[in-house]
């Protein structure tokens, strides 16, 4: 039995529907599963049992031999939320709960940590265990997760295999519940759809044009084939970077979603909102070096691959995976 939490959100559903792919059916899924606007994402998917999120401590002490691993994904990931007592609860003491409850019974656990830790890449995007101090996240979301990285690294009582994955710009099916912070690609799809332009944000950088500000992106099957490889081979316990290696573009990610609906690409640009202004990335690109050395080898999908599969099949179709 695995069980995966945020399993009715974007990278969580991916996460079963990957583990289903791969013959696994017996998952016990943990969320808050009162949201109606992240139901479909279960959809047609096979599992065991679904667990309240508030419940899920309890029902893991009752249950624990019946465990072979836990995946860690549920957590608010909101950039612009400014709560540092909601990340707390929801990001650091629920995660420090769970780490115990893993350690306690030698359970596998893999959860999700985020590029967010890194703050303006001013210390660069490597992820050595040896680097956390310096890092400076820019919001209190990537703090708590920050906050995680480094509680988890000096535990001396630990799981005998745990992975904390340091996500970057995770795009693909099943985000169409996240608002605001749903993929770029997602919102340049709906843009694109209803007034047959894009809109990017404009650079306030002299360092950087307009469009050109780099991220990692990284399509969200890749995102869970790492995360089976992790369940299946379980190398040395750490904390790995999740991105391609490969900074791209915001406009060649516009441009790439013009060419999968075969229209000609008409880009405008507007300031990044206030609230947002000052601890905007330009730049990130995740140092893959380590999770290579420790033996995974499937190659990424490229941008324009992963493009193009997301909006044919899934966006333009309105499906799920």
């Amino acid at each position: 039995m695995i069980v995966v939490t945020g399993a009715a959100g974007f990278i969580g559903s991916a996460l079963v529907a990957r583990l289903n792919e791969g013959k696994y059916n017996d998952l016990v899924l943990v969320d808050d599963f009162t949201r109606a606007d992240k139901a479909r994402n279960l959809a047609g998917k096979t599992y065991t049992a679904k667990v309240p999120r508030e419940q899920f401590h309890e029902w893991l002490d009752a249950n624990q031999m019946r465990v072979e691993a836990v995946v860690h994904l549920g957590a608010r990931t909101d950039t612009s939320e400014q709560s540092v007592a909601l990340f707390d609860e929801l990001n650091v003491r629920y995660t420090q709960r769970l780490f115990a409850q893993c350690a306690k019974y030698q359970l596998p656990l893999v959860y999700a940590s985020s590029a967010a830790t890194y703050g303006r890449g001013e210390h660069g995007f490597g992820d050595a265990h040896e680097g956390l101090s310096q890092l400076d996240p820019q919001n209190p979301y990537g703090r708590s997760k920050h906050e995680i990285d480094q509680w988890i690294v000096a535990q001396t009582e630990q799981p005998f295999f745990w992975a904390g994955l340091k996500f970057y710009n995770v795009y693909g099916p099943n985000e169409y519940h996240k608002g605001r912070m749903a993929s770029v690609i997602f919102h340049a799809f709906n843009q694109i759809k209803a007034t047959g332009k894009l809109k990017l944000f404009r650079s306030h950088r002299s360092d950087y044009a307009d469009g050109g500000q780099l991220r990692d992106f990284i399509y969200v099957k890749d995102v869970t084939e790492v995360i089976f490889w992790l369940l299946t081979e379980r190398p040395a316990s750490a904390i790995y970077n999740l991105g391609t290696g490969q900074a791209r573009a915001f406009e060649d990610l516009g441009r790439g979603v013009f060419s999968t609906i075969g229209q000609a690409a008409e880009i405008e640009y507007i300031d990044i909102p206030l609230d947002i202004r000052e601890s905007y990335q330009y730049y990130t690109q995740a140092d893959m070096s380590k999770l290579r050395q420790a033996g995974y080898t499937a190659p990424f999908t490229s941008l324009e691959q992963g493009i193009g599969e997301y909006v044919a099949e899934y966006l333009q179709t309105d499906r799920i995976w």
